[in-house]
């Protein structure tokens, strides 16, 4: 059950109780307009019903369609199983797409994103990312074009009224930080470097080029805490250098990631370029999107081996029959759709809040110039990325994107504590935390739009990597393959491509 928090409850439960009470004391201007953007969670809720043909409510298709394939989740992974279809030149293709808008956690408007904003260069091995970004005229000769790669300054951090530059707080740091610093430095650079005894790099995008080494695999049996402290890596600013890493990308704090997932962050980008657009993600969703045409606010309540889905769109209910499905959504929606298939529980998912905050002008910043990431060491939010820093203007209106991601080891506790705020709550969150570094950023913005994400991406926990469950879940069903970032454990871009490639490949082999 939701429960609705007062303003220095939340204040208090999402930026810590000696900031809120200090918040608290101060006179509040009233908020900006804006609005809770996205699905109300009360729809994919309707898959706690009996939505099944056989079931209580008794929703039985009248039409029925009948198509070569039919994908069920528009997001990336999705996307991609169309994009690769088409190549081959299979057309019958319909994406079911529960959002009112395509693009999962990779959605966003014209000029910003409200999920996932980045990838990294690909590698030599990654053939799909490349092939797709030279597609979309990102590469020249194989290598990003200069106005994809994220501009300078790519990074900062505030602590104590100052920005400085990198995420990693130099300022202050002790002989003994710096120290460790080098010394984890180094073993990334050594993780960078292994190789396997068939060549294979020990840490890969996509993780399934990876080594399955035991001595590589070993990591995934500990937590990034564990590791840590094996190595006497107990500097506060190394350690939280590290869980920021984990917190962003997974959701998690040291001691409930995988020590295999931590590493795999640092050790598999091996320095390469970030590129990004003013829109994240959201660019790459654009051109896969013309790949297939998308039927947006549709739930498939019910998914059959044999390629019969049931879907529902307000009171209609529709039948489609296809030659083969491929499911390109999480597992814990797989669980609800296809009970003739067992589904593990061990995939959990973490939460997210994302609140695009439109400015009428820059704040001020103290110290290192203002930098497309932006994170505030003291808060426990993951700062915010400036949607204008690639096209180089420095002055005038912007929006900036706040990333919060609820990282406590109970799942299901942290999505209950997203949705006990709503717009406002999340609004006021948003603004208060932000004015540790910009005190004037209330009288600047102008609007404040908030996105819940109760299931963003899985959490990579110790011992998921490498189960028999994260595997077995790859595995088709029947006329029924399978297509999600959970089938990696990692929810990047490029896992979420490949699974959607690897999916299309399964079934163009199968017709």
């Amino acid at each position: 059950m939701v429960v609705s928090l007062t303003r220095r409850e939340m204040l208090a439960a999402f930026l810590g109780t000696p900031f809120a009470a200090l918040a608290c004391r101060e006179r509040v201007q009233p908020l900006p307009p804006g609005e809770l953007v996205g699905a109300s969670h009360e729809v994919g809720h309707r898959l706690r019903q009996d939505l099944s043909p056989s079931g209580a409510t008794g929703s039985q298709p009248v039409d029925w369609e009948s198509h070569d394939v039919v994908i069920v989740g528009a997001g990336i992974a999705g996307l991609a199983a169309a994009w690769r279809l088409k190549r081959e030149g299979i057309t019958d293709v319909v994406l079911l797409e529960l959002e009112p808008a395509i693009g999962g956690t990779s959605r966003a408007t014209a000029s910003y994103p409200w999920g996932a904003h980045y990838i990294v260069a690909p590698s030599e091995a990654d053939r799909v990312t490349a092939q797709l970004l030279d597609e979309m005229g990102v590469l020249e000769n194989g290598a990003p074009a200069e106005q994809f790669l994220v501009r300078d300054p790519e990074e900062r951090i505030f602590y104590r009224g100052r920005w400085y530059e990198g995420l990693y707080l130099h300022a202050g740091a002790s002989h003994e930080d710096l120290r460790q610093l080098r010394a984890f430095e180094a073993e990334i650079a050594r993780w960078s470097a292994w190789r396997d005894a068939k060549g294979r790099r020990a840490f890969e995008i996509p993780m399934a080029l990876s080594s399955d080494d035991a001595e590589v695999m070993a990591l995934d049996g500990m937590s990034m805490a564990q590791w840590m402290d094996a190595r006497g890596f107990t500097s506060p600013r190394l350690r939280w250098f590290v869980e920021y890493a984990t917190r962003d990308d997974y959701g998690l704090l040291l001691g409930d990631t995988s020590a295999w997932a931590a590493i795999f962050y640092f050790a598999s980008r091996d320095a390469r370029a970030v590129i990004t657009w003013p829109d994240g993600n959201g660019r790459i969703v654009a051109h896969l999107a013309r790949s297939a045409p998308s039927r947006t606010g549709w739930l498939a309540a019910h998914i059959t081996p044999e390629g019969k889905i049931t879907a529902l769109r307000g009171n209609e209910v529709r039948g489609f029959r296809a030659r083969r499905v491929i499911f390109a959504g999480p597992q814990f929606v797989a669980r609800r759709v296809i009970p003739s298939r067992t589904t593990s529980s061990e995939f959990t998912y973490g939460s997210w809040l994302v609140a695009n905050i439109t400015l009428r002008d820059r704040p001020h910043s103290q110290g290192f110039p203002p930098a497309w990431d932006n994170v505030l060491y003291d808060s426990p939010a993951l700062g915010y990325v400036t949607s204008t820093h690639q096209q180089g203007i420095a002055h005038g209106p912007t929006v900036l994107t706040y990333y919060y991601a609820l990282c406590g080891s109970d799942a299901r506790r942290e999505r209950e504590r997203l949705l006990s705020g709503g717009r406002d709550a999340w609004t006021d969150v948003a603004l208060t935390d932000l004015s540790r570094a910009h005190p004037e950023i209330r009288a600047l913005a102008s609007r404040v739009d908030v996105m819940r994400w109760g299931h963003a991406m899985v959490r990579p926990t110790p011992g998921f990597i490498g189960s028999d469950a994260r595997r077995r879940a790859a595995g088709p069903h029947g006329a029924i393959h399978f297509a999600n970032t959970d089938l990696s454990g990692i929810a990047l871009c490029e896992e979420a491509l490949h699974h959607g490639v690897r999916a299309a490949e399964e079934v163009l082999g199968a017709l």
